[in-house]
């Protein structure tokens, strides 16, 4: 890869990032594509030039987010025994939970928004989580997988909503 593609893809990165943490503060309406430059350090039309619209840089930045999780938990697929895959899934997503406090708040946001790009996105990033839970809790002979892919994922919902309120009695196992 060439430099110039390396700063391209880097200032992406710089910008996508800008973008969680705004849209994590102000919400999506109310965020503009001004305040995620600002908190880029560049300009509004630099913004532009790799993301057309403020809705197509929202898609960009729940992708990243979805992102995080799925190499996260295939991480610890690769590498979990099975009798301790659940409780290292949890672990893994705890600590996105506290490293990563801003895409959270940016899919909780997300999940009430109607746009139609929007929805699919968290669709998408939802069924492919589920995907990789549930294949995992197959291939390790956890009984009852599809229950137990129901309820990994009520209690990441949950570990979301104990996050943003504050209430860390919600988490405890």
């Amino acid at each position: 890869m060439a430099k110039d593609d390396n700063i391209s893809v880097n200032r992406r990165t710089d910008i996508i990032s800008a973008a969680i943490e705004v849209f994590a503060e102000t919400g999506y309406y109310r965020t503009t594509t001004a305040q995620v430059a600002q908190r880029a350090g560049i300009s509004q039309p630099y913004v532009f030039r790799f993301f057309a619209t403020k809705e197509a840089l929202m898609l960009a930045a729940l992708k990243a987010s979805w992102a995080r999780i799925a190499e996260s938990f295939c991480k610890v697929i690769a590498t979990a025994s099975p009798s301790g895959l659940e409780q290292e899934l949890i672990a893994a997503y705890q600590e996105i939970l506290t490293a990563h406090k801003p895409e959270m708040l940016l899919q909780m946001q997300a999940q009430t928004m109607q746009e139609e790009l929007i929805r699919e996105a968290m669709q998408a990033g939802f069924r492919e989580i589920r995907g990789i839970v549930l294949e995992a809790f197959q291939k390790n002979a956890i009984p009852d997988s599809e229950e137990r892919t129901l309820l990994f994922l009520a209690r990441g919902m949950l570990c979301n909503i104990s996050m943003a309120l504050g209430i860390p009695e919600l988490m405890k196992s």
